[in-house]
């Protein structure tokens, strides 16, 4: 694979993360970001973690397939890792990370990886859909929308996760995170985010969910998602929920 000249935001967090698929274009850029912020390591971490969580939570209660928006680079403890039984459909919009992707995934026949546009489902390929997650739309499924709400205004946002809602067969479930306000003081990381970044107050991100029902552990801190002992010691930057499509 060529070296990209621009960072990702995928192989930064990969590289946050502790893994091996990233370039020195994105070293640089996250250590440029550590500089104007500081703790990016360990908010990253805690929020894999919470996706962790979030996705034994749906399979132990009987899912078996999952699809994922905006997923990034598919190592590190991502979907397939922490549900080795479930199959799994990665998507994103980045050529290159899908390009990553699909060679890291070329030995399996459980999760693939494919090009899908979050707020157009019709965008995913039907035959890599119905392959790895079988029953769409006639079984539950799990979907992960991570890291996407704060690129999407409030209006998109919204009409995205109600068209997944009508999609998604009763008794699919939802993980969702959202960001805070914690870049608010921080005005050159800010700045490094871009004019498409949307910060919310906690209040904000309920009503956004719609139709979809947050589990009885609400919409917090993902560090404090049912989490065993003390919630790790990171800033309040990301939220998170799973929410259902009620069976009845």
């Amino acid at each position: 694979m060529s070296e990209p000249d621009q960072p990702s935001t995928a192989r930064m967090i990969d590289f946050w993360l502790g893994g091996e698929h990233h370039f020195p274009v994105d070293v640089a850029a996250a250590r440029a970001f550590e500089g104007a912020y500081g703790p990016c390591a360990a908010i990253f971490r805690s929020l894999r973690d919470f996706l962790g969580r979030a996705v034994r939570s749906i399979a132990d209660a009987g899912v078996d397939g999952f699809l994922v928006f905006g997923a990034g680079v598919p190592s590190q403890g991502n979907v397939h890792e922490v549900v080795p039984d479930a199959t799994v459909l990665y998507t994103d919009v980045d050529p290159v990370t899908i390009r990553l992707g699909q060679r890291l995934l070329a030995g399996s026949d459980r999760a693939g990886y494919g090009f899908g546009d979050a707020t157009d489902i019709g965008t995913i390929d039907p035959a890599q859909l119905h392959r790895f997650v079988p029953g769409w739309g006639r079984r539950p499924v799990g979907v992960v929308f991570l890291g996407l709400a704060a690129f999407l205004d409030d209006a998109t946002l919204a009409r995205t996760l109600d068209e997944l809602y009508e999609a998604a067969a009763p008794g699919s479930f939802l993980a969702v995170d959202f960001d805070s306000e914690e870049l608010a003081t921080y005005p050159a990381a800010l700045a490094m985010m871009g004019p498409a970044f949307r910060m919310r107050p906690p209040t904000a991100f309920p009503p956004l969910l719609g139709r979809w029902r947050p589990t009885a552990d609400g919409v917090v801190p993902v560090a404090e998602w049912r989490t065993q002992g003390e919630p790790a010691p990171v800033p309040d930057a990301f939220y998170g929920a799973v929410a259902t499509k009620p069976t009845a």
